[in-house]
């Protein structure tokens, strides 16, 4: 017979003791540490509080490309499995085509609540790759020119006025190349829109072979470019560059830019804009893999990270990043201040027009490879 003491003692820690929770929604996540935080801070608790039974758990997978590498390599290790390790995953917009193509990931938004919220075309097309149904855009970022109006009254407002601007103006123009950050990799890509013929194969396809032979002029104009110019170390680099007044303009991520803003770390002086024909962006996606053992949870989740509330607060609010739905269903969450930060310099409309997808993925590695071999060297 147990002491009273000790009966008593068991009773009350089951008294006290909080219900457990009795499933687990494993999020995996690419991209840098600010993405696990969301998700344990700021979207967990909200869906937990929804559903008093289940314990959302994040597990970043890293940065840039390389976590959602991990991300598929993950899934691909299960494929004889029943079920599936990973109920949501948010991916780069690279791998999801080959993940959507190789069988690895559910059709699941047309039964989404939200599901007709996003209809820019990274909602369908990822890099070439038709991925509808199969993903929902977490955020958009875009690369745009921020530019220093001190130095600067006048930018120019195209890669070819830029071109012809930098020769006059000698080292005011400042960008990391392919070294560094993608702020750089997509302002050459968008040079690439800009002075081949190709900028819809480029975003869409089809691969041609020959493709890199018809670069040649470009790449010479590039390389002629770089002559001109301030190489930076990289993204903040860049920015940093602009603060100490030793160039008048560069590529930026806007959200990284706004994030800066608002921390007092930049120049409150300073201006963006997106250079013709465009520029690019891109989004993160929240993806179901095909096997997810909790799929119903996972979709719930997902409806409610991309509801206009939660975009507006979290997506918006928080971190300065544009909404992966359409701006229009978020605008009515947002203050004038905001939405005045976010889109005073580009507007919805010049993002439409002027927000280019990056190359698809053989192009993204070929012109990697061009400039590594025709402008680095």
């Amino acid at each position: 017979m147990k002491p009273l003491a000790l009966t008593l003692g068991l009773m009350t820690s089951a008294i006290a003791a909080p219900t457990m929770a009795t499933t687990t929604l494993n999020v995996f996540t690419a991209g840098d540490d600010n993405m696990v935080e969301y998700i344990n801070e700021f979207l967990a608790p909200r869906f937990e509080a929804e559903h008093p039974d289940v314990r959302v758990r994040a597990l970043g997978t890293g940065p840039g490309d390389a976590g959602s590498q991990a991300i598929y390599e993950t899934l691909s290790a299960q494929r004889e499995s029943e079920t599936w390790g990973v109920d949501v995953a948010v991916i780069h917009q690279r791998m999801a085509g080959q993940m959507t193509q190789e069988g690895l990931l559910s059709r699941y938004t047309a039964g989404l609540g939200t599901g007709s919220l996003a209809s820019a075309d990274s909602a369908r097309n990822a890099l070439g790759v038709d991925v509808e149904g199969y993903v929902m855009p977490m955020f958009q970022s875009q690369i745009a020119i921020a530019y220093n109006p001190a130095l600067l009254e006048q930018p120019p407002q195209s890669y070819q006025a830029l071109a012809e601007w930098v020769k006059e103006h000698p080292g005011q123009f400042g960008y990391n190349g392919i070294t560094g950050g993608m702020a750089g990799v997509g302002f050459v890509f968008g040079w690439m829109y800009a002075f081949t013929d190709m900028a819809d194969t480029l975003q869409n396809g089809p691969w041609e072979e020959d493709a890199p032979e018809r670069w040649t002029a470009a790449l010479d104009q590039l390389r002629t470019f770089n002559q001109h110019v301030t190489m930076t170390p990289g993204n903040a680099g860049t920015m940093d560059a602009m603060n100490r007044g030793e160039i008048a303009m560069g590529p930026v991520w806007m959200d990284m830019y706004y994030t800066w803003m608002a921390d007092g770390r930049l120049n409150p002086d300073f201006r963006l804009m997106l250079l013709e024909p465009g520029m690019p962006g891109q989004p993160m996606y929240y993806v179901i893999p095909e096997r997810a053992e909790h799929a119903e949870l996972a979709a719930e989740f997902i409806a409610l990270a991309t509801s206009p509330e939660v975009q507006a607060e979290g997506i918006v609010g928080r971190f300065n990043w544009f909404p992966g739905i359409d701006a229009e269903h978020v605008r009515d969450e947002l203050s004038d201040a905001q939405w005045a930060q976010l889109y005073s310099d580009v507007s919805p409309e010049t993002l439409a027009e002027r927000g280019f997808s990056m190359p698809q993925a053989d192009y993204f590695r070929a012109i990697l490879e061009a400039y590594e071999s025709h402008v680095s060297h």
